[in-house]
């Protein structure tokens, strides 16, 4: 036998299993102590979900102010400068004729010559065009006809009304034959009124063939020539504008006073016109009248002042300036032309308010020194106008104000 055989066999001993110890046991907690743990616990999820909470809040308000405050426009403001005040008010002025009318025909025909042209200065009733007029001159004749045959006719109904009075009184006649006769003699009487009546009609109407000036002026067009067809009426009618003329001595000139000077303007006071063509020159003149009311849409006052033009110098439609000694000291302050708003109401200007909102304010331009206007009235020194402003600027709008070094501050503060 195989020695390998005979020999025990040798076994590896088995490990033997760790022992657990158990945990020692706890007593119970107590119902109260674990109500408060529960609590406890519960208490903190709610502190850090209102947390979290309050935290979104934050950020969404944050993030809604930001928002804002980019969507709120940003401007750039200037503040009006104070001109030195004077005593003398200079404003532009239009020149128009004192008296000015257009001349229409009055009668129907054919322009057979004109003796006047345009320039020509000429005096009340003297004569300006003569009028072929062949048709009128037809009729005047047919009712000069009608009228010796009504006046013929005249003739022999009184003759037969005094024969049958006479006839009557011997009982010649009836009554009724009498009466007959002399009806008729009165109804001749009726139509030669009417036959003369027609001839002055006629007369009157010819007369027209020769068209006369109605006042002494200047003759400032003419549109016709000879050969021309002339139709009675005026313009928007058949007739056709032959003349104008126009008064030129003394001439109106038309101003708007700002509301600011309207007090010192009275009826009676001196003016001076001058006008870039004759430099060095002062036409002198009255304030004639006044609107006597202030125009609301501008704002202004309407004056005329009459300037005599005896040596004809001043054109009537020419511009020009117009100097009053207001003697009084209105204040004037002058802006930027990129200040200016050009709305359908009129000039304005956008002002900054204290509130950080845009108000769109009137206001009256006076003189304009290119880069600067003066302005007369609805601005102060203190307020704060709006650069280069957007035209969809509104009313109580909210802006951001940009100060001269720093960020854009909300309303400006």
């Amino acid at each position: 036998m195989d020695s390998r055989s005979t020999e025990p066999e040798l076994t590896e001993p088995k490990p033997s299993a760790p022992q657990i110890t158990p945990p020692p046991k706890l007593p119970a907690a107590s119902p109260r102590k674990a109500l408060l743990m529960v609590g406890g616990v519960v208490l903190l999820l709610i502190v850090g979900a209102v947390v979290t909470a309050l935290v979104r809040i934050h950020n969404g308000d944050v993030l809604a102010k930001e928002t804002e405050q980019e969507a709120t426009p940003t401007v750039a403001v200037v503040h009006p400068v104070a001109e030195k005040p004077d005593e003398e008010l200079v404003l532009p002025g239009t020149m128009q004729a004192y008296e000015e009318s257009p001349i229409y025909a009055r009668t129907n025909g054919y322009l057979l010559r004109w003796y006047k042209d345009i320039g020509s200065r000429v005096t009340k009733g003297e004569l300006l065009a003569d009028i072929d007029t062949p048709e009128v001159d037809q009729e005047l004749m047919q009712a000069r006809a009608n009228r010796q045959q009504v006046l013929a006719q005249l003739d022999l109904a009184k003759i037969n009304a005094d024969r049958y009075v006479n006839l009557r009184k011997t009982d010649s006649v009836s009554q009724q034959e009498a009466d007959q006769q002399s009806s008729g003699y009165e109804q001749a009487v009726a139509n030669l009124a009417a036959a003369d009546a027609n001839v002055r009609r006629l007369e009157e109407l010819e007369s027209f063939k020769h068209v006369y000036s109605p006042f002494t002026g200047v003759l400032t067009k003419r549109t016709v020539d000879p050969g021309a067809l002339i139709n009675a009426g005026v313009s928007g009618a058949a007739g056709k504008e032959l003349f104008d003329i126009a008064q030129v001595d003394p001439l109106r000139v038309y101003i708007s006073v700002p509301q600011s000077y309207a007090p010192s303007i009275k009826n009676g006071m001196d003016a001076e016109v001058t006008l870039q063509e004759y430099p060095g020159q002062k036409f002198k003149g009255t304030v004639a009248r006044t609107a006597e009311a202030i125009d609301p849409a501008t704002r202004t006052l309407l004056t005329e002042v009459d300037v005599p033009n005896k040596k004809g110098q001043l054109l009537p439609g020419s511009y020009g300036e117009v100097h009053f000694r207001v003697g009084m000291n209105a204040q004037k302050v002058t802006l930027p032309v990129n200040t200016m708003l050009f709305r359908q109401e009129g000039a304005q200007v956008a002002i900054v308010g204290i509130d950080g909102k845009l108000h769109l304010r009137p206001i009256t331009i006076g003189r304009d020194y290119g880069t600067t206007l003066e302005i007369l009235g609805g601005v102060e020194v203190g307020d704060r106008v709006v650069i280069n402003p957007a035209d969809s600027l509104e009313e109580g709008q909210p802006v951001n104000v940009v100060p001269e070094n720093g960020p854009p501050v909300p309303g400006g503060q």
